[in-house]
């Protein structure tokens, strides 16, 4: 018996065939284990099992990806084309689960850069923000961006000002058929006061190639437009949006174009879904359902019906719009400041 207390190997022997037979059949054994260490459930089969697709967008609308909410009949809703892909990817989850259970397309609403902590909280399965991924620094660790569902957009600018467009086409005129987009935009560019969206592309691209401008920091697009102190003479951001808005809602500004009128593009990128880096199901489910709506043209005919199309959005948002909460419209109409940035 003393020879058994001084061996530990002996001990825990016993400890082991008594837990056994205490527990009395492997089925047991294996349901204590998974009490200790849960089996874990990858992401699309936790989506399945909530019912729910956790889905971040930015409070800032941008037109025509995503409109301000409106109120309707059936409650306060939000429509535009990144709404309508939400929908084409809860609807295919809901095949995917089995069809039995309804995946419902929830809205997280926040600022633009806080999508990107939420998503690496754990908070959202995915986001959608015509946001790029082909940007020297949109790509922050731990996340994954998904094929683009919006190819060739690009940073573009507008101003109210012709002498403001006149600088700029001056300086390609001195280039003698060069062609050195960023020379002449640099050169002409130089002095003037241009709003860029805070943590967007355009706010990226201004940090690293504008460096002699004095650049305003705005916390969405509306308020750089409605900003009165400091004066704007210039707005950076994609050209889809910018396109559209010069043409329906801001038409006292323009578009800067090249001297024969073509528009003025001054790095290209294309627009995808985000999701964590450690979603690989996800991440292949996403990719996979995006090749289909590319492949049968139902892709196209978004990107058509939502940038080229003639349409109300209200009446959209109404008939097709997706709910939002009472409690995060006082922030959706919230546009933010505009700061001059401190670090030039």
């Amino acid at each position: 018996m003393t020879s058994l207390r001084k061996n530990p190997s002996w001990q825990h022997s016993c400890l082991l065939m008594l837990m056994v037979a205490l527990l009395q059949g492997c089925g047991l054994v294996y349901d204590a284990v998974t009490m200790i260490h849960p089996l874990t459930r990858d992401e699309l089969s936790a989506i399945c099992a909530r019912g729910r697709l956790r889905v971040g967008i930015s409070v800032e609308p941008f037109r025509p990806f995503v409109f301000p909410a409106v109120y309707t009949d059936e409650g306060i809703r939000i429509t535009g084309l990144d709404i309508e892909l939400i929908q084409e990817v809860a609807a295919a989850l809901t095949a995917h689960c089995g069809g039995q259970i309804l995946i419902v397309p929830t809205l997280h609403v926040t600022r633009f850069p806080d999508l990107f902590i939420k998503m690496n909280e754990g908070q959202l399965d995915l986001f959608v923000s015509s946001v790029s991924g082909t940007v020297p620094g949109t790509r922050p660790a731990g996340l994954w961006f998904s094929a683009p569902y919006l190819r060739d957009d690009g940073i573009a600018a507008i101003f109210r000002k012709p002498k403001v467009a006149n600088r700029v086409r001056a300086q390609f005129g001195k280039q003698n058929g060069n062609g050195d987009t960023l020379a002449a935009v640099q050169e002409g560019l130089a002095g003037l006061t241009v709003a860029v969206q805070k943590g967007r592309s355009s706010h990226l691209y201004a940090e690293a190639n504008l460096k002699r401008i004095r650049m305003v920091i705005c916390d969405s697009l509306p308020a750089s437009i409605e900003t009165k102190e400091p004066h704007i003479d210039l707005i950076l951001t994609n050209h889809s949006i910018l396109e559209y808005v010069t043409k329906r809602v801001w038409q006292d500004w323009r578009l800067l174009t090249h001297i024969d009128g073509t528009p003025l593009i001054l790095t290209h990128e294309n627009l995808s879904i985000v999701t964590s880096e450690e979603h690989r199901r996800l991440q292949w489910f996403l990719n996979n359902l995006l090749f289909r709506l590319e492949e049968s043209g139902r892709l196209q005919q978004m990107r058509t019906r939502w940038i080229k199309a003639e349409y109300a959005p209200t009446r959209r948002a109404a008939t097709e719009g997706l709910p939002l909460e009472v409690t995060q419209v006082p922030e959706h109409y919230d546009q933010g400041q505009c700061r001059l940035s401190e670090e030039r």
